[in-house]
């Protein structure tokens, strides 16, 4: 009779652990398969699972199976998806403010970074909640370079080129107009087959992004001095936290937390290997001309700020707290490398 008990329970094992929890995430990220990314995604399903005794899960849809960062968004509202990991693009749809950390030549280094979001880190919750989106943790795509088949030293070089614009994206597109370009809107989907035609021939990553999409095999430089530092988050519906019991919103709370600091330390030590890597295929790092001065730069960098100031993107407030913010960082760090400042 024990024996019997014994292999009905192993029998019975397998499809209990393999169950669909009672409150199932499903979430969709531009991440690929096997990256860094996914890797710590994948740890955070797990750690829900077990701590919440199976009942709050995720079900993963990675490599853009699900679409571009706007799909993802439209799926999200018809409650076909409940979430995903989001740059910055993505952010502008749901919480428009908090872009102000990727506006270009802003920051030094992510020590300040990290020092001004901490600081807003409470009013910008607030706004993704007031919009429907409930954000669980911050991540980061990291320091973003300039990649291209020809070597760009300025922007008079830039304008020869084809270069891709994220389509739909404010911010991109006023980095551009303050530059003068005219850029290509593309999905990011369609970047790599882009590059391959010839369609563009300059797109803007950070190392691991480039990496991890392919995009450096097509683009033999890279700039030396980085346009921004890209943000992420991981986010899902308002609607969908809303339904869950106050200890399972306590718990995602506090993992996904952790998991957005995870990431974040991970995106940047990869990102730094990601450097070496492109050196060591043969990609060949071009610094700006004279005419890219730091003063240029701020002067760039203001006059992108003034158009999504102007268009209500960025109210002005949130621009001006972030660089009193800066300022008194710096005023307390006078070890802070030269680069543009506000």
């Amino acid at each position: 009779m024990l024996r019997r008990s014994l292999l009905l329970l192993g029998l019975l094992l397998p499809f209990a652990a393999g169950a669909a929890p009672e409150y199932l995430i499903k979430f969709a990220t531009l991440a690929p398969v096997g990256s860094t990314w996914m890797n710590l995604l994948q740890d955070w399903d797990r750690e829900l699972r077990a701590k919440s005794d199976g009942r709050l899960g995720f079900k993963f849809y990675p490599g853009g199976v699900q679409g571009d960062e706007p799909e993802i968004l439209k799926k999200m509202r018809f409650n076909q998806l409940q979430g995903g990991a989001f740059t910055g693009y993505g952010i502008g749809r749901m919480y428009s403010p908090a872009r102000v950390m990727e506006l270009p030549f802003l920051f030094h280094d992510t020590d300040e970074v990290d020092y001004v979001r901490a600081r807003l880190d409470q009013e910008f919750r607030a706004g993704f909640v007031a919009n429907g989106y409930r954000l669980l943790g911050w991540m980061e795509v990291g320091f973003v370079h300039i990649f291209s088949k020809q070597p760009l030293r300025n922007l008079e070089e830039m304008k020869t080129r084809r270069v891709w614009l994220w389509q739909g994206d404010p911010l991109g597109q006023a980095f551009f107009d303050a530059s003068g370009l005219a850029p290509v809107p593309l999905s990011i989907i369609d970047v790599y087959t882009s590059l391959s035609t010839g369609l563009i021939d300059t797109v803007y990553a950070p190392p691991l992004g480039a990496i991890a999409l392919q995009w450096f095999t097509r683009t033999p430089y890279v700039s030396s001095v980085p346009l921004t530092n890209g943000m992420g988050a991981l986010v899902i519906s308002e609607k969908f936290y809303a339904r869950l019991p106050a200890p399972l919103q306590q718990l995602l709370r506090a993992t996904g937390s952790r998991a957005g600091e995870k990431l974040i330390a991970a995106t940047r030590e990869d990102n730094r290997k990601s450097l070496e890597t492109l050196k060591e295929y043969g990609l060949k790092f071009v610094t700006p001309d004279d005419s890219m001065n730091e003063t240029a730069l701020r002067e760039l960098r203001d006059r992108a700020a003034t158009q999504l100031i102007d268009s209500d993107y960025i109210p002005a407030s949130v621009f001006d707290k972030v660089r009193q913010l800066l300022q008194q960082y710096r005023a307390t760090h006078a070890d802070a490398p030269a680069s543009p400042t506000p």
